[in-house]
C-alpha cells in the first residue's frame, strides 16, 4: 500500500516513527510537500500520479488544506479530512460547535483586533483576567494571558490587525493536561501552561508525571466526545489541570503527539486500515497541482517510540 504524508517535515518524531513501521511492513511511505502536488512538468504525469491510498494530513497551511481538499475531490481519503481540519483552524467556529454539543469548553466571543477587547474591558463589559487568542490557530500566533489594561494596550500595538477571541483566565496548577487521541486511543500528558503566572513561579519546566492511570473517566469520555462532535480521528485536545470539573480550552487536528509510547503503531495501523477501504477503487487520473518526494526506509526501521 502507499501512504502519503502532505507535510513540509517528514522528519518529525511521530511521522517518521510511523513512516518506520509502515517501511518495515513492506509498505510505501511518500512524503508530499504542500507547495507542491501530484502532477510533474507542463501537466504531465509524475511519480505520485495517480495518488497514494490514503494521506495523512499534519500540515495544516492554506497550500496544505487546498492541496488535500484535492485529493479528497478525487476520492482519495485524507485523515483528518479537510472540512474537518479548517474548523479547528477557526476557534471561533470551534468553541461554538462545541458549546452546541454540549461539551465544556470555555466561554469565547471574538474581537476584531486586541484593541476591541480593551474597549470593552474600559466599558465594562469585559471582565479580567483574561486570555486572549488569535482567532484563526496557525504557528507563532497569538496566545497571551491578560491581567491589566496595560497588557491589553501592549497587544494592541503589537498586534493592531489581528483577529482575535478572549476566554476568561481560569485559576489552575499552572499545568495544561493534553489529551491526544488516535482512533479512539488516548495518549495523554501533563505540560507546563504557557499561560502558568508568577504564582506558579515554583513549578519545573518540561513534563509533570500524568498518564492514563491518572486520567479520569469523565475526561476521558470529554476526549473521545471532541472526536464524534469535530469528525476527527487524530486530534489533540488541552484541558485544565485540576480536580474540578473538565474545562476545554483547546482543540488541535493532528498534533504533534510527542514522546508517547504506542502513538506511531496507532497512527500507521489508522492509515492502513482506512487506506486499505478504497485501495481496490480504481481512480480516473485528474490532473493534479504539483510532486511530492518519496521517503526513503528509514536504517532503523523497527518499531518505536516518538521522541518529544
Amino acid at each position: 500500500m502507499r501512504i502519503g504524508l502532505i507535510t513540509s517535515a517528514p522528519d518529525h518524531p511521530v511521522l517518521a516513527a510511523t513512516a518506520a513501521l509502515l517501511t518495515a511492513r513492506g509498505h510505501r511511505v511518500e512524503a508530499l510537500d504542500p507547495t507542491a502536488g501530484l502532477d510533474g512538468p507542463d501537466g504531465q504525469a509524475g511519480p505520485f500520479d495517480p495518488p497514494a491510498d490514503v494521506y495523512l494530513l499534519k500540515a495544516h497551511t492554506p497550500a496544505a488544506l487546498a492541496l488535500a481538499r484535492g485529493l479528497e475531490e478525487r476520492g482519495v481519503p485524507v485523515v483528518n479530512p479537510v472540512a474537518a481540519t479548517e474548523l479547528c483552524q477557526d476557534r471561533l467556529a470551534m468553541a461554538g460547535l462545541a458549546r452546541r454539543a454540549g461539551l465544556p469548553f470555555a466561554p469565547t466571543r471574538a474581537a476584531a483586533d486586541p484593541a476591541e477587547l480593551l474597549g470593552a474591558v474600559e466599558a465594562g463589559e469585559l471582565l479580567l483576567p483574561i486570555v486572549v487568542k488569535s482567532r484563526h490557530s496557525r504557528r507563532h500566533d497569538l496566545v497571551a494571558r491578560v491581567d491589566d489594561p496595560a497588557r491589553l494596550r501592549a497587544l494592541a500595538e503589537e498586534w493592531p490587525d489581528e483577529p482575535v477571541v478572549a476566554q476568561p483566565y481560569l485559576p489552575s496548577t499552572g499545568w495544561d493536561q493534553k489529551l491526544w487521541v488516535v482512533a479512539g486511543q488516548l495518549f495523554c500528558a501533563r505540560r507546563r501552561s504557557e499561560l502558568a503566572g508568577p504564582e506558579h513561579a515554583e513549578l519545573p519546566d518540561g513534563d509533570g508525571g500524568f498518564g492514563p492511570a491518572e486520567l479520569s473517566a469523565e475526561r476521558a469520555a470529554v476526549a473521545l466526545r471532541v472526536g464524534e462532535v469535530f469528525g476527527l480521528d487524530v486530534y489533540g485536545v488541552d484541558l485544565l489541570d485540576g480536580p474540578g470539573e473538565p474545562v476545554v480550552v483547546d482543540v488541535n487536528a493532528f498534533p504533534g503527539i510527542r514522546g508517547q509510547a504506542g502513538a506511531p503503531e496507532a497512527l500507521a495501523a489508522l492509515a492502513l486500515r482506512v487506506g486499505g477501504a478504497v485501495s481496490e477503487v480504481p481512480r480516473p487520473r485528474v490532473g493534479g497541482t504539483g510532486a511530492g518526494t518519496a521517503m526513503p526506509a528509514p536504517a532503523d526501521a523497527g518499531p518505536g517510540t516518538a521522541a518529544g
